[in-house]
């Protein structure tokens, strides 16, 4: 996924960029960097890799190096930025959030033919936001540039730029997939992916950019360049599992439609009478405890938080990019109380049930802790497509969702043409699916929240929602 924080001020504004910046830490693992302007030193960057280590680490005294009343940085789960373009607009500092699905088509399509010289990363992949930088280029102005890219590209971008006279220019997605906030105070104005960001350092909320809309913004005023659309497919997964507590979206806070989603899902449970006997309802750390706690008030049932995740070393945003690495600090970071799970029937609320190997690990580790039963409860439906559109569930190939797999296992190919009455857990199909799951993972139950459900606890129009990974339709 990943998120971006950016302020042109009439003051030095790095440090502020700084702490804006790592407020999005939970939404992304691969790079950081930021880039600044001053107007005697002009620009300045650094980009360092975050798998291993947070971002404030490698930025520490970042202010030191880095001068200037306006600055841009970025969290990112995949390519290097943000980076310095040298183009018939100036100089410029170019960052984005998304992911450019068609980017090779991109390349040969409008780049190749061109004399334009894009610089090949590992793998032979270009960096994004240099190619959406070479499709401003084709346009003559950069508004009409990021219409341009935005018009093509197969995926989404949200995108911020920095210019060499300290103006920003923000850009929200097409479809409005992701947030984009600006904030103001008595210095300027701040664009930022989470808005909580810029409320801890004294900026207001001035406003939602909309679908598609572009703005300019200096330190005294902001110029609607695009007054974008009406169309808007949020991507859902900001509320179930991505989003940080304090975040709110579209006037929907994530904590709150945790704890709605939770309820929902229990007063469902309870009305189709497949409710089991626990002594406790938890939730799966850290997004799954909120899930877990409206389920746990909407049964009756206690509460209680028999896994604690040992934040100090191993917190959700810099883990290793190696499959196994990952399955081993997952089960290294949850610490048991084993008080509260020892010949204790047990439900646990996950956020999401996407490979299922670390939720495996996690049940079998809660056996070995002498767990007597333990029942799972996905906070969404079964995941059955890979994401195009952002970095989220986005695999090699869609077989590697496990919804995919125990479907392949029940009736080959022919059974995803009946993958709505899989996801349906009052269909033969349905009660089959989930008793594979239950046997292949260990589970004693599993249930999912239904799509309508999560949906109503989000609570905007269904319409302007992105359900792409459920159902297919984005």
């Amino acid at each position: 996924m990943g998120g971006f924080f950016g302020i042109t001020s009439d003051r030095d504004c790095v440090q502020d960029v700084f702490f804006g910046v790592d407020y999005h830490s939970h939404l992304g693992k691969a790079r950081g960097g930021m880039a600044s302007f001053d107007d005697q030193l002009g620009f300045n960057s650094e980009i360092h890799n975050i798998e291993n280590t947070p971002f404030r680490t490698k930025f520490d005294n970042i202010t030191e190096r880095l001068k200037g009343r306006a600055c841009i940085g970025c969290i990112s789960d995949s390519d290097p930025i943000p980076i310095l373009i040298k183009s018939k607009f100036g100089i410029y500092a170019i960052t984005l959030v998304g992911y450019i699905l068609n980017s090779e088509d991109i390349v040969d399509r409008y780049l190749k033919n061109n004399f334009g010289i894009l610089q090949s990363m590992g793998g032979n992949k270009v960096n994004s936001a240099e190619i959406i930088a070479a499709l401003i280029e084709r346009k003559p102005t950069i508004a009409e540039g990021i219409k341009f890219a935005q018009e093509n590209i197969e995926g989404s971008a949200s995108i911020l730029i920095l210019k060499e006279d300290g103006e920003l220019i923000a850009a929200r997605d097409k479809y409005g997939r992701l947030p984009v906030s600006i904030g103001k105070n008595d210095n300027g104005f701040c664009v930022s992916f989470e808005s909580f960001a810029y409320k801890k350092l004294g900026f207001k909320e001035y406003k939602e950019l909309r679908s598609g809309e572009i703005v300019e913004m200096s330190k005294s005023r902001i110029t609607v360049l695009d007054p974008g659309n009406d169309e808007m497919k949020i991507c859902a997964f900001l509320w179930t599992y991505y989003g940080f507590p304090n975040a709110t979206y579209e006037g929907v806070n994530v904590e709150m439609m945790r704890v709605q989603n939770g309820r929902i899902m229990a007063e469902q449970e309870m009305a189709n009478g497949t409710l089991p006997d626990v002594d406790y309802v938890c939730g799966v750390p850290d997004s799954g405890t909120p899930h877990a706690m409206g389920y746990a008030f909407g049964c009756g049932k206690q509460f209680a938080r028999p896994l604690i995740k040992y934040t100090p070393a191993w917190a959700r945003s810099f883990i290793p990019s190696n499959q196994e690495e990952r399955n081993k600090i997952a089960k290294m970071k949850q610490i048991p109380i084993t008080e509260l799970i020892d010949g204790k029937d047990l439900m646990f609320v996950d956020d999401s049930i996407v490979r299922g190997t670390q939720l495996r690990e996690t049940v079998d580790f809660l056996y070995e802790c002498g767990a007597k039963s333990v029942h799972i409860r996905s906070a969404c439906p079964p995941i059955m497509y890979g994401c195009k559109y952002l970095n989220f569930s986005r695999n090699t190939s869609d077989m590697d969702l496990l919804g995919r797999r125990i479907i392949m296992e029940l009736e080959g190919k022919k059974g995803f043409e009946y993958i709505d009455e899989y996801c349906d857990g009052t269909t033969e199909r349905g009660k089959a699916f989930r008793k594979a799951v239950c046997e292949k993972m260990h589970f004693d139950s599993l249930e999912y929240q239904t799509l309508d459900g999560m949906i109503k606890a989000i609570g905007i129009d269904p319409s302007k929602i992105c359900t792409y990974c459920w159902n297919g339709k984005g």
